[in-house]
């Protein structure tokens, strides 16, 4: 399995196919992180608002990417 600076280095690679395949796995990489996150951040009580305003986006996104039960409503 390829480490974190391993992934880094392919993006920045001067091949356009390596580099680009590095990016889609830093995306996934940054994605199941995020989702992690929210997780944890709604478990220890954090609203909606305070989770978009960490993330960079509206109340309504944060929701709508990560709301997954009516518990997270």
């Amino acid at each position: 399995m390829p480490t974190s600076t391993d992934v880094t280095t392919a993006a920045a690679a001067d091949d356009p196919a390596t580099g680009l395949r590095a990016i889609r796995a830093l995306r996934d990489l940054a994605d199941r992180l995020e989702a992690h996150q929210v997780a944890n951040a709604r478990s220890r009580g954090w609203s909606w608002q305070q989770i978009a305003e960490a993330l960079g986006v509206t109340r309504q996104a944060a929701h709508k990417k990560h709301a997954r039960s009516r518990k997270d409503v």
